[in-house]
Formats: structure tokens, sequence, C-alpha cells
């Protein structure tokens, strides 16, 4: 859906109208955060962490104009809402006017690089909630990671409820992504724990984030048992997709079992449908549009 001279076009304006950007991004049509009660949002903010990958492709997000491509795609796809990316990628879909009516949230902490000794200590390194205000951008997101085993979560979770406290101040929606980490002793490598206790645990203390939870939306795996897990919450959650797995039906039907309860309203999937197995990215995101939104589609 890029073309050529689409591509010259984006990468010369870059160079010589660096602030086109922004000015696109601020002035492109706007549209309310909720019409139905869901949401469906496609993630991009995986390369601002170093994570450039999906199975059997190392570098498959390290190519822009593919990445751009697949975006365009989802994003004309109905039912989908808006995008999470860093300011890079925001912006160059703001060029390429891919942002009228879609909402767009930008990533805050993107410091703990993907493999990194301090991958834990995940340092606001995208955008702030000033600059998610400034910029035009609906809303913004945090990863906490959290680690009983690594002091770097302290100041991690010290900086994401900072983030939610200033994203509240401006009235900015906020995703939190808990998640339940460990530090392997030998190779000193941060793991994702497999573990369902760990999981609602880490839920619960993203949702007490802050001095208001008024902005907070919780960003969160399917698990084996989301009933479960968000029992421990009244906030609204969205269910993330995760690492491409082997078996997208298996993706499928986990997102489908987690959109019954009640505080899940709707997804934020990345990877999985855009860079699918089968290279049909449409087809996977229309997939998903009718888990998110069944009775429309």
């Amino acid at each position: 859906m890029i073309s050529e001279s689409m591509w010259r076009d984006l990468v010369a304006r870059r160079a010589e109208e660096p602030q086109a950007a922004l000015a696109c991004l601020r002035s492109r049509q706007r549209r309310p955060l909720m019409t139905d009660g869901r949401m469906f949002i496609v993630a991009a903010d995986h390369t601002a962490r170093g994570m450039l990958g999906v199975p059997g492709e190392p570098f498959a997000m390290a190519d822009r104009r593919r990445m751009l491509e697949a975006l365009a795609v989802a994003l004309s796809v109905e039912g989908v809402d808006g995008v999470l990316a860093s300011a890079d990628v925001a912006e160059d879909l703001a060029l390429l006017g891919l942002l009228d009516n879609q909402l767009v949230f930008g990533t805050m902490n993107r410091g703990g690089i993907a493999g990194a000794q301090w991958e834990l200590d995940d340092r606001m390194t995208a955008y702030s909630a000033t600059t998610l205000h400034s910029n035009g951008l609906d809303g913004g997101k945090v990863l906490l990671r959290l680690a009983d085993n690594d002091a770097g979560t302290a100041l991690t979770i010290e900086r994401c409820a900072q983030a939610v406290d200033e994203c509240a101040a401006l009235n900015l929606p906020i995703m939190v992504e808990p998640l339940p980490y460990t530090v392997d002793t030998s190779s000193g490598k941060a793991r994702l724990l497999d573990d369902d206790d760990a999981l609602l645990r880490a839920v619960a203390i993203g949702a007490a984030l802050g001095g208001t939870s008024t902005a907070t939306w919780l960003k969160v795996p399917a698990s084996r048992d989301p009933k479960r897990m968000l029992a421990t919450t009244t906030l609204p959650a969205l269910i993330l997709g995760g690492t491409p797995g082997a078996d997208p039906e298996a993706a499928y039907a986990s997102w489908e079992r987690a959109m019954e309860v009640p505080n899940v309203r709707g997804l934020v999937v990345g990877r999985s449908l855009l860079f699918p197995a089968d290279g049909d990215v449409e087809g996977a995101v229309r997939r998903a549009a009718r888990i998110v939104r069944p009775v429309a589609h």
C-alpha cells in the first residue's frame, strides 16, 4: 500500500520538513476514546526497546517500510480503533495520512532494552505525559515488569506511578501493562513468569499505581483464567497479544475467552497481526476485530 513515490516522499520530508510530522499529528481528525464500549488497538512500539523480531524472522520489524505497510493494512480494517506507537512510528503514520479518526497512544518507558542487564530498570525514554498532550495524542502506555529478585523493579514502579499521575492530571488515559518477571541467577537475563498467581499479583499492583486510578486502563495477557486474574480490580482492561506463537488458533481462542470478562473492553495486539505466519495481515486483523465486536461483524 506504500508506493515507491510515497516512500521516497516520506523519507524526503523527514529530512527537509522535519516539523511536518508533528503538524500532521496535531491537526489530524480526532475521534472520541470510546464509541461503543469496545476498543481495538494495533501495537507498534516494540522497536523502541530493541525488539525487532518475530518467530522465524529476527529482524522483521527492522524493515520500516514493511512494518508501515502492515500498519496501513491494519488501520484500514473496519473495527480497528487506532495504534500504540513510539514517536518515530506515529509520526511516519501521520505523514502518510493514516491517522485521521484513529486513536493514537504513545509508548512511554522504552529504556528497558530487550536482553539488557538493566532490562527491568525500565526508564521513560519515549513519550512523556507532556509530549503526549502537546503533540495531540490520545493517551499513553507504560510497561511494568515486576521481579522480586531485581532491585531495578523498584525504580520502574516509581516511574510508572509518576506517569500515571501525570497522565491523569492532563486527563489522558494511560495503559498500564503489569507482568510478573524473574531474573535468572545464572544468566542475569529477565524472564517472563508463566504463573497465574504471579500475574494476578502483578495486576493488583499495576491497578493501584499513582494517586488516582481514574485514567488507568490495564493491558494484560489473556491468561488461563482471565476472570480470576481481573477479579482483583474494577478497572477497564485490554487484552494484549504477546509473542506470536506456533498456534494462532489458540491465541484467538484465548482472546475470545477473555472478552467474556465484564471489565475486558478489547484488544491491543501487534506482532501477531502485523506479521502473521501466513502473511495475511488483513485476514488476521479482521479475525481479531470480530472477536472484539462479534455483533458488528
